[in-house]
């Protein structure tokens, strides 16, 4: 292949809207994106629940925060030039123990601090009034949130892409990256080449690229899968919008909930449990070296010990429908189990640093010519656009 200036490496939406507003921004250079599949958005984009995100939940003055709020405007103006469907719906967080209110205030105030506007606190009657059928002792309206197919947004933003010349090459893995004087080399089954520079954004493998030339690398991805269930077409009234339980902060998941879908119908969960493979979107897909690096993190490892009753919990949710229903039954008691349907699942790349911290922030790492974004979960899709401004920023100044 010939030599190019940038090469971006990963075809999720970050990757895709990485090298769309490189190509913006720097017309004159050559541009390529590689992707290990045959297809971009075949991962983390293609098992997306949907959901538009506020920039409610991050801590103000977070990457997250910032790039959230930033990426949000950026995406609803992209699907509206782009007549991709999207609505902005809103949704309620709800209270359903006293012991969890003080989270509720931490969440309105992170939200207000963020500048989210139309904050609204809600008591017993309001829930029902906006969701009937939902149980909660307090609540939060979240007007900014929305819903979208990520799967439509990613494909529109590869289209522009390579109408601004960007060159996609699919069914090409990245093996390794290496930096010389003057340009970084890149090794893939199907040869080496050269380029100026590098950003990489391969999630569920971004720790395994990000090595080739960050030695000490400080973090690694521990794979969690998010199963999930709809609502048969008869249990659908028992939601008009989406309705979220208040997050523990003690973990960068939001808990099982409820989100009505742009296509048509309503998406239930997800838990929240170590796959066995990066790309184990099945109880039954294992992977010996996936889940051997997993286990021998020393940063996994303290996180199994300090929150081993959680993942216990997560883990039976996973085996028992029955436990399934009852966590979204503390939203919606009317929820039974023959109103679920099994729906395929996601694997979100998490962040775990040696120290046992999950990271809750979007991370990168290395310098010079070669740039890896290495922890970019949810709302990484809300936030692609912010983010790929900041990484290319970044790299070029």
């Amino acid at each position: 292949m010939d030599n190019v200036d940038l090469t971006v490496v990963g075809g999720g939406i970050v990757g895709i809207a990485t090298a769309m507003h490189a190509a913006r921004r720097l017309p004159a250079i050559r541009i390529r994106l590689v992707e290990k599949e045959s297809s971009p958005a075949r991962h983390q984009t293609g098992h997306n629940s949907g959901v538009i995100h506020s920039g409610v939940y991050y801590k103000p003055g977070s990457l997250k925060a910032r790039l959230c709020i930033e990426g949000y405007a950026a995406l609803l103006e992209f699907c509206a030039r782009n007549d991709i469907a999207h609505e902005i719906c809103g949704k309620v967080v709800v209270v359903t123990r006293e012991a969890e209110k003080p989270r509720l205030d931490e969440l309105a105030r992170r939200g207000v601090a963020n500048g989210l506007t139309g904050l609204q606190r809600l008591a017993p009657t309001d829930i029902r009034r906006r969701e009937p059928h939902c149980a909660g002792i307090d609540g939060l309206y979240v007007p900014q949130t929305g819903i979208v197919d990520y799967v439509a947004v990613a494909r529109a933003m590869a289209g522009e892409a390579e109408n601004l010349g960007v060159a996609i090459v699919t069914d090409t893995a990245v093996t390794t990256i290496s930096e010389r004087s003057g340009s970084a080399v890149i090794s893939t089954p199907r040869g080496e080449w050269e380029s100026g520079h590098v950003i990489t954004c391969a999630g569920l493998q971004s720790d395994r690229v990000a090595r080739s030339t960050v030695a000490d690398l400080d973090l690694r991805i521990v794979p969690f899968r998010g199963e999930y269930y709809v609502l048969t077409p008869e249990a659908e009234q028992l939601v008009n919008d989406l309705i979220y339980p208040v997050p523990d902060p003690a973990f960068p998941f939001l808990g099982v909930h409820f989100t009505r879908m742009i296509d048509g119908g309503v998406e239930c969960g997800p838990n929240a449990v170590l796959a066995f493979a990066r790309e184990g979107y099945t109880k039954t897909t294992i992977s010996g070296r996936d889940l051997a690096e997993t286990l021998a993190w020393p940063g996994f490892r303290t996180v199994a010990r300090r929150y081993w009753r959680t993942g216990a919990g997560e883990m039976v949710r996973s085996f028992s429908k029955t436990a399934f229903v009852r966590a979204l039954q503390r939203l919606i008691p009317d929820v039974r189990s023959e109103h679920l349907i099994a729906a395929p699942a996601g694997v979100r790349a998490q962040a775990c640093h040696r120290d046992g911290t999950l990271l809750d922030d979007f991370a990168l790492r290395g310098s010079g010519r070669v740039v890896h974004v290495c922890n970019a979960p949810s709302p990484a899709a809300t936030a692609s656009l912010a983010i790929g401004r900041h990484v290319v920023d970044t790299v070029f100044g």
